[in-house]
């Protein structure tokens, strides 16, 4: 499996244009290290956690605990978006202390399998929004071009018609299919660490349902699970959703250098302090895709560099608000879901190729 922090081009000339751009970023020092930040921000995260469960032991069989359950999933999300960085190798330089705290992070704590999600998200790095090869538009739900929706087949061809207006509320699904899609993962022999990621796993789930159950009635306890793990899959899809949805999807006729593929597929979220926390840092995706190893804290300080690079170079640097983001991917949706909503007849994926162009 190769390491996400090495989902970089393979042809980095020196006349290359991400060469150029590069140097830039490395003669700005940006690459560097950022030891004290996430020394502060994984002590916050851990006492935030700390803090959110001591609360839900002594508040006890209480409907007060619906707060609570609010709470955790957002710390919850937090500790996700620590687990992203700790895969990008961010936080460590080696690779067996990214591991290490990732699979503490991931599987222990929040009961995601670090190694499943590291490996799915290497190819989106690879790939973005590439039909093929992205897992993150893999239509086995919803439909991200007019080319899938042409080709899908059953429950993704059902929920396509009107994906827009369903695309909210499936993401309190979101957090389910995490747990999920990690204990399947666990059947795949390429897996690494399989024993320890199982372990792991059900030590979560043990600790996490015992706690839960064993201070609520039943009633009470499945509201918390549920409400708990509604607001924690919204938060993270609300967190990814604006970085790539809505944006130019590719298929293997489209041939762009590493630096095009990154910036053309990929959009900035602005915001100012309370969206870059919000949102791990991410709301720099076209940074990020380009220098995923870059310490969170550093990406606002590369945006006027790579903005730079790109309007010399003429390519389309895409940054928006919020709010708009959501917009742009939800009016994407809803426009490549028009040829189910017109009953058109599914077509073979061969006579398909090429049928869907982006829709912005």
């Amino acid at each position: 499996m190769t390491d996400v922090t090495t989902a970089d081009p393979g042809d980095r000339t020196r006349g290359s244009d991400y060469a150029g751009l590069s140097r830039r970023i490395v003669q700005a020092g940006l690459l560097e290290r950022r030891p004290g930040y996430y020394a502060v921000r994984l002590g916050l995260v851990a006492a935030l956690f700390a803090g959110g469960w001591t609360a839900f032991f002594l508040i006890g069989d209480s409907w007060y605990q619906i707060p609570v359950a609010v709470f955790l999933a957002v710390v919850f999300a937090q500790i996700a978006l620590v687990a992203h960085d700790l895969a990008h190798r961010q936080v460590f330089r080696s690779r067996r202390s990214s591991e290490i705290a990732g699979l503490v992070a991931g599987n222990l704590v929040i009961g995601m399998s670090y190694g499943w999600w590291m490996d799915k998200h290497t190819r989106h790095h690879a790939n973005p929004n590439h039909e093929d090869h992205d897992p993150d538009v893999s239509p086995e739900i919803l439909i991200w071009s007019e080319r899938q929706a042409r080709a899908s087949r059953g429950i993704a061809r059902f929920i396509g018609r009107w994906e827009a207006f369903l695309f909210f509320p499936l993401l309190t699904l979101e957090g389910l299919n995490l747990h999920v899609s990690s204990f399947r993962a666990l059947r795949r022999p390429s897996l690494r660490n399989r024993a320890v990621e199982g372990l792991l796993l059900v030590v979560h789930v043990a600790a996490y349902l015992g706690a839960v159950f064993a201070v609520l009635p039943v009633g009470k306890a499945l509201v918390f699970l549920a409400l708990h793990q509604a607001v924690f899959g919204v938060y993270l899809g609300c967190t990814f959703a604006p970085n790539h949805k809505g944006m130019p999807m590719l298929t293997g006729e489209d041939e762009l250098d590493f630096l095009r593929r990154q910036v053309l597929t990929s959009r900035n979220v602005r915001g100012g302090w309370l969206v870059d926390n919000a949102l791990g840092g991410l709301n720099y995706q076209i940074e990020h895709h380009l220098f995923p190893s870059m310490p969170t804290p550093n990406l606002r300080r590369a945006q006027p560099i790579v903005r730079a690079y790109c309007e010399e170079l003429g390519v389309e640097y895409l940054e928006t608000g919020l709010l708009r983001s959501y917009a742009q991917a939800l009016r994407h949706m809803h426009a490549v879901g028009a040829p189910l909503r017109a009953g058109r007849r599914a077509t073979p994926p061969e006579a398909a190729v090429g049928a869907g162009a982006p829709v912005e």
